[in-house]
């Protein structure tokens, strides 16, 4: 149990919160699950729970003080290095034009009927350790792995929107099943979900943290046919469900959106998000692309189309510029060593390395992972072996960090350039020589011999 449990148990013993406190959502399902647990620690109590952190903060392991929430009864505070959430058990009604429900206080019973899901509602004694089904439902649903709101599932999700992807990433983290009135209720009410309307329901901060966390599971590809199948996908990701159905060539035993599913299982497990994000993506150009002649199947431009609709997806969700920049510019170059051949040219390989940059290694994983869901038969590029031919024109000079022999001053100096653009042009002219592997990366008196005569070229008229 997280140290932050045993602090709050013996610093409420013998006062009145003492048998009036109870752990309840993530550490009682987890620990009946026998899972690590988290973290974080929730505690719902009938008394007050602001009273209770003001009570708390007088620790000294407490690290700062309660953060509250006067209007919903509950505070936040970190002791022994763990996130505390206290909560006054409360019922909640919510308008049906708003987000901001009226609360009341009220009885455990009614706090557990207000959550999510029956196996989040199981409550535990902080001092005597009984275990309360406050549902009725809870345990039964913990054993026999079932995804279950605790009212009547159109309520739950009109109350809260975002618990219908809540119910997909806990159907996949625990190997559930969603129970059937609630996934039909899931089916209907997938539009409360819709970020292409004027006044969505739900921000898409808040969908894109959930959809980020279900995309971070193991078995993610899981969670995507379940978000496609009941509509959810449709809500915020159209450039996805567009993929559905689109047949490929004969290289491909999937449709486009098959095809991607299986990429996504194939990810290693430790992937970080932007890369995970660039394997769903790396396709998405497919669609608007497809084009049909007398020789097949085609795709023209898709990773260039692909990369413009990951990055109007990843705005829409308001990731970060950051992320935004590397996942687009993933897609946009995640053909690149599939289009490599083992009879290119030094320079080539060298173009290769210089474009892909940082970004390298990653495509290779990204190259992979599309190539491990082709036909088995396919004529895909043996990336071993381009590894090894990278590795080899690299053990000359790594074409990643080349730059030119001649820095911008000594240009200006040897040109009778004045700052500007002419410079630039001038390295990049330099850069191209040594990338070609004429020029030397030091041979700094070729280097002025080849701007003199780029910049006599050039003046002639001559701007290649």
């Amino acid at each position: 149990m997280p140290d932050a449990i045993t602090v709050v148990r013996d610093i409420t013993r013998g006062t009145p919160f003492e048998d009036h406190l109870f752990l309840v959502g993530g550490v009682p399902r987890d620990r009946l699950l026998g899972l690590p647990l988290a973290d974080d620690v929730d505690i719902v109590t009938d008394l007050d729970a602001l009273d209770l952190a003001q009570l708390l903060h007088r620790s000294p392991l407490s690290e700062h003080a309660p953060v509250v929430y006067p209007r919903f009864g509950t505070a936040r505070l970190t002791l022994a290095g763990c996130a505390v959430e206290l909560v006054t058990a409360r019922a909640e009604n919510y308008d049906a034009g708003s987000r901001k429900p009226s609360v009341r206080r009220a009885s455990l019973v009614a706090d557990a009927l207000r959550r999510d899901f029956t196996i989040n509602t199981l409550m535990e004694g902080l001092h005597g350790g009984n275990t309360l089904d406050l549902t009725g439902r809870g345990l039964t649903d913990l054993r026999t792995g079932v995804i279950r709101t605790p009212l009547e599932p159109k309520l739950t999700f009109h109350d809260d929107p975002l618990r219908m992807l809540r119910a997909v990433r806990f159907a996949v983290r625990f190997g559930f099943t969603i129970e059937p009135q609630t996934w039909g209720a899931m089916q209907s009410e997938w539009r409360r979900l819709d970020l292409l309307c004027e006044r969505p329901v739900v921000s898409a901060e808040r969908i894109r943290d959930e959809f980020c966390k279900t995309l971070m599971l193991p078995d993610a590809s899981r969670g995507l046919t379940l978000l496609m199948q009941c509509g959810l996908m449709a809500a915020f990701a159209p450039e996805l469900t567009a993929m559905v159905g689109v047949s490929q060539n004969a290289w491909h035993i999937h449709d486009v959106w098959s095809h991607t599913l299986a990429a996504v299982a194939a990810v290693p497990v430790d992937t970080d998000l932007a890369v995970r994000m660039a394997v769903l993506l790396h396709d998405a150009g497919k669609p608007p692309t497809r084009s049909v002649d007398q020789r097949g199947i085609h795709f023209y431009e898709h990773p260039t189309v692909g990369a413009d609709l990951a990055g109007r997806l990843l705005r829409r969700l308001r990731f970060s510029t950051h992320d935004t920049e590397r996942v687009t510019a993933l897609v946009g170059q995640h053909m690149r060593l599939g289009e490599a051949r083992p009879d290119w040219s030094d320079s080539a390989i060298r173009r290769l390395v210089r474009d892909t940059g940082e970004e390298l290694q990653t495509l290779f994983d990204i190259a992979a992972c599309d190539m491990s869901a082709m036909d088995p038969d396919a004529p895909v590029t043996d990336l071993r072996a381009l590894r090894a031919r990278i590795d080899a024109v690299n053990a000359q000079y790594n074409a990643a960090r080349v730059g030119s022999p001649l820095a911008g001053h000594e240009l200006m100096d040897l040109l009778g350039l004045p700052p500007g653009r002419d410079v630039g042009r001038a390295k990049a002219h330099l850069i191209e020589l040594v990338l070609d592997g004429s020029l030397a990366p030091d041979d700094t008196g070729g280097a002025r011999e080849a701007a003199v005569r780029w910049r006599q070229a050039d003046a002639g008229g001559d701007k290649t």
